[in-house]
């Protein structure tokens, strides 16, 4: 009897060491349990800050916890995501992520953090982008630009949003294939790299549709890197119209820290997934000039492994 009781007790000692040794999140019956942050990588103001605004208030609603929006800036969206993959992998910090930029960054130097530590919850939305220039530039179409270009080589400047970013990516391909020299401003986000675009401080922009859309009386868009035109500028050519083979866009969603446990992934995915499929938050997408999706974390991850060996290719190709 006594050694049934001894028994007994040790079991009981084992199970509570378990129990205490056990993750956080397997200990809460309920995930989240309290405020949730949502860390946005760029400016306040660019489209990573107005996407995570948009979903806000119904993501809040989907989880039954509140969403806080925090900053972390610079590096071209870098510096966040290094801190991401630092952060506790309990679901309760995620960060937007930006596509090419976290294939391209960790690819052309050390940037404190590798492709694969950002782990993609899903993706939200798609903006494509297109050259421009100020509505009252003297250049009409995409080839007086590219004459001008050649004419001045290293002199004609268009502003992008980071380093090694898809706005970096697209300017470098737009010189290999129209022999131009370009110089390539980057700026800490889209907000920063409009004000100074309609200040006149750069020549031309590799633009988000976005942008272009909310600033559309003010400018002058001489092709979209797409496939086909982009509905919001029916009038607008494509570059692949013009005998430019460019297809450049930047696709966003939210991803959280390496070793956050599956369960976790999928709490979160199901409530992204439910507001990106909001029939308003669509509306809203398309009304500031985002294609909306709603590419959840299996595909998300085949995306990002299909990208990458595409831009391995593309930076090679670049480097000859």
């Amino acid at each position: 009897m006594k050694r049934k009781a001894l028994w007994l007790m040790l079991a009981g000692m084992m199970l509570g060491l378990g129990l205490s040794q056990a993750p956080a999140w397997a200990q809460e019956k309920v995930f989240p349990s309290k405020q949730v942050t949502y860390l946005v990588c760029f400016d306040p103001g660019g489209q990573s800050d107005r996407g995570a605004r948009v979903y806000q208030a119904p993501l809040s609603a989907a989880l039954g916890q509140k969403v806080i929006i925090d900053y972390k800036v610079g590096g071209g969206g870098a510096l966040g995501w290094r801190e991401l993959t630092r952060t506790k992998p309990d679901g309760y910090t995620f960060a937007g992520f930006n596509i090419p930029h976290i294939i391209l960054q960790p690819m052309q130097q050390d940037v404190g953090y590798r492709t694969e530590q950002i782990v993609p919850i899903m993706v939200f939305q798609r903006t494509p982008l297109a050259l421009a220039v100020l509505g009252t530039s003297p250049i009409k179409t995409l080839p007086e630009f590219i004459e001008h270009a050649k004419k001045n080589p290293g002199t004609v400047t268009i502003g992008g949003s980071g380093a090694y970013s898809g706005y970096h990516m697209a300017v470098l391909r737009f010189e290999k294939l129209t022999g131009t020299k370009i110089t390539y401003v980057p700026f800490t986000g889209s907000a920063p790299q409009m004000t100074a675009f309609l200040g006149g401080h750069v020549n031309a922009v590799f633009g988000a549709s976005d942008d272009l859309t909310r600033f559309r009386d003010q400018v002058r868009v001489l092709g979209f890197a797409m496939e086909e035109r982009f509905p919001g500028f029916p009038d607008a050519p494509t570059l692949k119209e013009q005998g430019l083979d460019m297809m450049e866009a930047v696709d966003r969603g939210v991803a959280v820290p390496p070793n956050t446990p599956l369960p976790i992934i999928k709490k979160l995915e199901e409530a992204l997934i439910k507001v990106a499929n909001l029939p308003e938050v669509r509306e809203e997408m398309i009304r500031q000039g985002f294609i909306p999706m709603a590419m959840g974390h299996e595909e998300t991850k085949a995306h990002i492994v299909k990208m990458t060996a595409i831009y391995k290719e593309l930076t090679a190709n670049l480097a000859k």
